[in-house]
């Protein structure tokens, strides 16, 4: 009896543990992180081009490979996350580099000896004539940069799950809250992005890239700081060893067992229901995708047939196994059908940017700064969130019984369609652009434009949207159609859209000036053909959503069975939950 009492007790314990009170720390570590990463993203140009002496086009590239980089390696994060350590562990951990990075940066900016010297008083076609900065300046930059890279990576991959596991998928009410977790994610994202491109960038513009990087380094700081108050109110997860060793597991025994006849019912199959331990296990009952990976859970026997071969890892895999590698086969095409959109991101916080030099940037007296520029979208999205999560969402979920309001790829495949008119937006005010150009002689004129830069302010604010769509979307979809042993790697691959849409975006820039014989081959906007070169994102982008539309209809959600031993817990709750997925 006493031991029951106990289990129930730490059970009662268990259930104390996260909710919303926990996610507050990992909101307010989002938002600082995010402050310093973004505000850097959108004006580091400035530092390699004005400082380093690098020229437009390295400036650029630099740029690009830092922001696929820190996008890319989450996955590294994400692998750490579900193998090695709990989420909240690696979360402090990449933070402790990232803050490492930023002070590397901070000492560079700060002593001039670190720097190239600057130069000063040549116009722009001479920049050439500067001294470019040597091997060791270049090194200690490259250091910090990618310090910071591999840091938010880290923090990217394992701090989004960390805040949904204070949340359980199997509790009719937590569930609910888990849905509105994603978009008060975004929300704190969008407010530490917010202030990093007004107040971090106004520091780096008028006090010194030292200060600004220093303000970077200190809210990282404090972001690690915050995370860290939380952490006895956390649920942390338990690692349960490589994903990607059990996915190349399942591989290397399909393959083995290629020969084998292919078994009609699922209960031939292996799988293990231990029903004697205190834990929830996740069952993944069988699908028919990808049928050939199920040779992988053959149990295979002597030529006594009453005699087993001893099942090892690389020779025997559970059903549960197996579904986990077939779920990220699933998810690849729907990951990779929203790259393009990332792609058209990377275009609107280059070109938009480059326009807004052109036009007048003035408001209330004020001067703003082009690489203030997208806080544009930022505040349709700090407006727009909170209106989805809390009218949009239930009035929604009264309509379709779904906790969400609208499934995951609905809300993506919005996201797509809003990104397709936000390029088309683009075009039409870029011809606007370039027809005051014209009508006051000003197409080889330094001078701004009489055209407001609000202007802008149309695409950008669309873009916004769809970014609320399609990012909150994809962190959702990942975190809970990911087994339980690949919360932060599922986390993780929705980040590697963005990194392989910055990649792209260079490749699709060079393809079509080659194509178009110059579109954007100029160095002069009201020359360029800008706003053809926006149709055809449009006319892509179209053409993208059919080619999601095909993957999110050949997607199959996953059913899940979970099997608790304390009571018969796999209950209603999991019930409910499988019957949700089964309506998806």
């Amino acid at each position: 009896m006493g031991i029951f009492s106990d289990f129930s007790g730490q059970a009662r314990q268990e259930r104390k543990l996260g909710g919303i009170r926990a996610t507050l720390f990992v909101y307010a570590m989002e938002g600082l992180e995010n402050m310093a990463f973004i505000s850097n993203a959108v004006s580091l140009v400035t530092y390699f081009y004005g400082y380093m002496n690098f020229s437009l086009t390295k400036s650029a590239t630099t740029l690009t490979n830092f922001m696929g980089t820190s996008f890319l390696v989450a996955l590294f994060g994400g692998f750490i996350s579900d193998t090695y350590l709990s989420r909240f562990k690696t979360c402090v951990l990449f933070g402790c580099i990232e803050l490492l990075g930023y002070a590397v940066l901070t000492v560079q900016a700060r002593f001039h000896q670190l720097r190239p010297p600057p130069c000063q008083g040549l116009a722009i076609s001479q920049t050439t004539q500067c001294e470019a900065a040597d091997s060791g300046q270049a090194a200690i930059l490259f250091t910090g940069l990618y310090l910071v890279a591999f840091g938010t990576s880290g923090v990217k991959a394992a701090l989004p799950s960390l805040g949904a596991d204070q949340f359980d998928e199997n509790d009719p009410k937590e569930s609910a809250q888990l849905s509105s977790f994603f978009n008060w994610f975004l929300l704190s994202l969008t407010v530490g992005a917010i202030i990093g491109v007004t107040i971090i960038v106004w520091i780096s513009t008028n006090q010194g890239w030292d200060w600004s990087f220093g303000s970077c380094a200190l809210a990282v700081l404090f972001s690690i700081v915050f995370v860290s108050m939380g952490k006895s109110l956390y649920r942390n997860n338990v690692p349960k060893g490589s994903p990607l060793l059990r996915i190349i597991q399942v591989f290397v025994v399909a393959i083995r067992n290629r020969n084998l006849p292919q078994p009609e019912m699922a209960d031939e199959l292996h799988e293990v229901r231990d029903k004697e331990a205190r834990v929830h296990k996740e069952i993944l009952p069988r699908t028919d995708q990808f049928r050939f990976l199920d040779r992988a859970a053959i149990v295979q026997t002597s030529g006594d047939a009453s005699t087993s071969i001893s099942p090892g890892p690389w020779r025997l895999c559970t059903v549960t196994q197996v579904e986990e590698t077939k779920i990220i086969l699933r998810m690849l095409p729907v990951i990779l059908s929203t790259v393009f959109m990332n792609t058209c991101l990377a275009q609107l916080q280059t070109f938009t940017v480059q326009q807004s030099t052109t036009m007048d940037t003035h408001i209330l007296g004020f001067k703003m700064p082009g690489a203030s520029i997208p806080v544009i979208p930022l505040v349709f999205m700090f407006i727009f969130i909170p209106i989805y999560d809390r009218i949009f969402v239930p009035i929604a979920r009264k309509i379709t019984g779904i906790p969400t309001g609208i499934r995951y790829l609905q809300r993506i495949g919005v996201g797509l369609v809003l990104s397709a008119i936000s390029m088309a937006i683009a075009g039409i005010v870029e011809t606007r652009r370039k027809s005051v150009a014209r009508e006051h002689n000003m197409v080889d004129s330094l001078q701004p434009l009489p055209m407001s830069v609000f202007w802008l302010g149309y695409q950008y604010g669309v873009f916004g949207l769809a970014d609320m769509f399609t990012f909150v979307g994809l962190l959702q979809f990942f975190y809970e159609e990911s087994s339980a042993g690949m919360k932060s790697l599922g986390t993780a691959i929705s980040w590697c859209s963005l990194a392989f849409g910055y990649f792209l975006s260079s490749v699709v820039v060079e393809v079509v000036n080659k194509v178009s014989g110059g579109w954007l081959a100029n160095n002069n906007l009201n020359r360029d053909k800008l706003n053809y070169f926006y149709w055809l994102l449009a006319a892509l982008s179209v053409l993208n959503f059919g080619v999601y539309l095909a993957c999110a209809s050949w997607y199959r959600y996953k059913k899940v069975e979970i099997i608790n031993q304390e009571e018969d817990y796999g209950s209603e709750a999991a019930k409910g939950k499988q019957l949700e997925m089964l309506t998806v």
